[in-house]
């Protein structure tokens, strides 16, 4: 798949599901961006609001699972909170290849939501105290989602699991 069309079908079907489930949201079009600081610069929105999303893959004890792990732009992770919260030994980054079956984006471009049955959903609960609205790239890096954070909640139906690191 070019890196044209990675990302189209995902903003696709997030742009539905948003509209169908009546969320307050707001498109963005913008230069290709993915990394934090850049992009919510251009966005004009505030570090602490940005949605950063990371595809991880969990092991040991028997568990062998994959997680979308959502958590404030401005925080960092602790792979291992996460880890053991699943009873897993141990957290890494997903490779790109895993990242591109699960997602079909391509980094910096995954938004806060899963659409694939093997990927589970978790947000750090620090994303949804400071504001009223988050903001994250929509399946591509030119486009961004800034939408009501009670209307993520609503629809995405992350697992909260704090595993910032402090």
């Amino acid at each position: 798949m070019s890196e044209e069309v990675k990302g189209v079908a995902t903003h696709r079907q997030l742009i539905t599901l948003l509209t169908e489930q009546g969320a307050q949201f707001r498109i963005m079009e913008h230069e290709p961006v993915g990394k934090c600081e850049a992009v919510s610069e251009i966005r004009g929105t505030d570090l602490r609001q940005g949605a950063k999303a990371l595809v991880c893959k969990i092991k040991g004890n028997g568990v062998k699972k994959h997680v979308l792990a959502i958590l404030a732009a401005d925080q960092q992770a602790d792979l291992s909170q996460l880890a053991s919260h699943f009873g897993g030994l141990k957290a890494s980054l997903a490779s790109p290849a895993e990242v591109d079956a699960l997602t079909a984006c391509v980094f910096g471009a995954i938004p806060p939501f899963s659409f694939h049955p093997d990927l589970t959903l978790v947000a750090d609960p620090l994303l949804f105290e400071r504001f009223d609205e988050i903001a994250f790239n929509a399946g591509l890096l030119e486009k961004s989602v800034i939408m009501n954070t009670r209307d993520y909640l609503r629809i995405a139906r992350p697992e909260l699991v704090t595993f910032r690191r402090p």
